[in-house]
Formats: structure tokens, sequence, C-alpha cells
């Protein structure tokens, strides 16, 4: 949501809130600001503005101030008693609890949703204390740009569409998928649902998520089964221990040291334009955490083989490159070779 249209419908709350009778259309386009002086424009913002309100539990009231004799021109007011919260009493281990929880996602993409809600609970006279030291500094980190999409799309219940690279795989496949519930486990997301396209349960790292996560229809189309466990199927159904890979790659002479001490099969390559070079084996299980690792090698690294894991770390660099402000970026010949 824009700030502007915030601004806007923040200004309807409070005018709304604050009158005694019922307000007409023309007194609240006239008492809020931000709305069109076109009077067809008018009225579809204004429209779409009830609608939100009704959307986040505003409780809007339709009515008017007049008693019969027709005519009657029909306006809008938000009862305050309606609105307003109920006396909120927690004891104090609850106020801890939601003290640590938005701690937890401090520095997450929650942090702003979890400080909003403490304020609101502030304001009602709940203390909440979530500064108070406990011992431990938990916290959540939510990296992954799929993450914000997801977690809207199980609240609404609306499905999902988006590419999907599995283990294995040098490209993404387009998935569909009725989201129930995101879950971290061991550092890393996933979503769970029901995979439309296979017609079974799955479970998505979001981590792998290729792209833009799009919504893939209405709002309140998906419910989640009684009795499903969703902590659990991501568990069970996560990533499984996987065996050791091999992975071959070529090492700048003299450089990745790191890599040499457990490197095995380590050669002298000076084949195919690549003196300097030595090719070596290294064994790893998962593609997401060695490609950032050799990533950090730079160009003194070169992955041949398997294809997801050099693609992998191909990506690790081009968005490393896109990151660096232009006078320190390594030259084309540079990032080139080390791609290739």
């Amino acid at each position: 949501m824009s700030r502007r249209k915030t601004e806007r419908l923040l200004n309807l709350v409070v005018c709304l809130l604050a009158t005694r009778r019922y307000l007409t259309a023309e007194q609240i386009r006239r008492a809020v600001p931000g709305y069109p002086d076109s009077d067809e424009a008018f009225k579809r913002m204004f429209e779409r503005d009830k609608e939100e309100l009704r959307e986040l539990g505003v409780p809007l009231e339709v009515g008017s101030d007049q008693q019969g004799g027709g005519g009657e021109e029909i306006g809008y007011r938000i009862p305050p008693q309606a609105y307003e919260l109920p006396d909120l009493h927690l004891t104090p281990d609850e106020a801890a609890v939601l003290g640590l929880a938005a701690r937890v996602w401090q520095r997450a993409s929650m942090a702003d949703a979890a400080s909003g809600a403490l304020l609101k609970l502030r304001a009602a006279g709940v203390e909440t204390d979530a500064t108070t030291a406990v011992g431990i500094e938990p916290r959540v980190g939510t990296e992954d740009p799929s993450f914000p999409a997801l977690w809207e799309a199980v609240r609404d219940g609306r499905p999902v569409t988006f590419g999907y690279q599995g283990v294995g795989r040098t490209s993404a496949a387009r998935r569909h998928l009725e989201p129930w519930g995101v879950v971290s486990r061991r550092g890393r997301w996933y979503v769970v649902g029901h995979d439309r396209d296979r017609g079974q349960t799955r479970v998505f790292r979001l981590s792998r998520i290729i792209g833009e996560v799009r919504p893939d229809g209405p709002p309140g189309t998906v419910t989640v089964p009684a009795g499903v466990d969703v902590r659990r199927l991501a568990f069970d159904m996560g990533d499984p221990v996987t065996e050791p890979r091999p992975a071959a790659v070529r090492l700048r002479t003299g450089a990745a040291q790191g890599l040499r001490r457990w490197a095995r099969d380590v050669r002298p390559s000076g084949e195919g334009g690549w003196d300097g070079w030595d090719e070596a084996t290294l064994t790893f299980r998962d593609v997401d955490r060695f490609a950032p690792y050799l990533a950090r090698f730079a160009d003194d690294v070169v992955v041949l083989d398997p294809p997801d894991l050099r693609e992998a770390v191909i990506q690790q660099l081009k968005a490393i490159l896109a990151a660096a402000p232009d006078e320190g970026r390594a030259g084309d010949g540079d990032m080139d070779k080390a791609a290739t």
C-alpha cells in the first residue's frame, strides 16, 4: 500500500471515528485530504476505500440521521465502541513472550509488523518489555526475497505460482501451490502446501525459488486440511540428508588455500589455455550452502561440474557484481573467466 493511500485511509478512519452523526460522501470528500476533484474519480476511489476498510476489519456503519420522510441521504460513520479494542489483560509471562517474539523478528522482514503490534499493545495499556536481557539473543532471518509474498499468501489463503529450481536441476520449473504455512528449519525457510501440478503435498525451500512469487487465484480459496501439522510436514518432507557429491573445480595456482586443504586429486591443468591453474575434486552436500562459499574465492575458483553447482556459483557472482559500486567492480574479462 502506498504512503499516500495509507494516509488517506488513516484520515478517513479518524474522520469517521470523530463524528457523532452520519457523514455523507460529499462531506467526507471535503473533510478528508487526498480525494480527486472529479466526481467520477472520487466515487470510484471512495468505493475502493470503503471496501479496503471492511477487509481490514474496520466496522464501517451505513445509515442516516433523518428519521423517515424519504429522500434522506446515506452517510457513514465508525462506532467507537465497535472499533476500540476490549480491555487486554496479559500475565507477566504472556507479556514477556510478546516482547521476546518482537526481538526475534527485530532484524527480519517482519520487524515492522512486530514493532507495530507492540505499539498497539502499549497504547492499550499493556506493558511489553522488549529490551530486558534474557541471556540469549534469538534472531530469525528472512533474507529470502520470496518470504513476504508467501507469508501474505498463507495469511490470505491465496494460491501462488513461482519458478523453482530443485536439487540437481539447471533451470527453474513453474510450480502452482496452495500454501498452508511457512516454516523455519535449521536456518532455512520452507513453504508447505498442496502442489496443484502433482496433486500432492509438497515442501519447497524458499532459497530455491527463482524470480517473483505471483498470486494464482483469489484470496480465501486455500484451506488448510483438518489435522495437518505444517511444521511436522516441513521436518519430514524437507531436504533429506543427501549423500556427498563430487565437484570438479579449477584452482588458480598459489591461491584458494582454504579449498586446497580438503581437496583431493589436485593436479596441474595446463590445457586449453588454463596455464597457471590446477584441477581438483571437492565434495559437498548442499548446493545452497556450498555455492556462496565458493563465490567468496571470486576468480580464483572455476566450477566445472556438476551443472547445478556451477550455475549457482555464477548467480552468486552476478549478484555480487550487481551490488558492487562501479569503481569497485571486477573487469568484464575477469568476471567472464570466473563464470566460464
